[in-house]
């Protein structure tokens, strides 16, 4: 469970940076380029992700 949440939270800080690059234009090629929207969406995607991966190796599940 944790390895994937893990994985999961790798994928979306992975996607996000490519949004905020292609928002910012430094990854051409796409309708996302050089739109500041897609910018912010990845950000948020990029802190999002951290946010995860850091929940998910913090978080220690009780032993019952």
């Amino acid at each position: 469970m944790r390895a994937g949440a893990v994985v999961v939270a790798v994928l979306v800080v992975l996607a996000g940076a490519v949004f905020a690059g292609q928002g910012l234009g430094y990854i051409p090629g796409s309708f996302m380029t050089g739109d500041m929207h897609w910018f912010w969406i990845g950000g948020a995607m990029v802190v999002g992700g951290l946010v995860l991966a850091a929940a998910t190796v913090i978080y220690r599940p009780r032993k019952i």
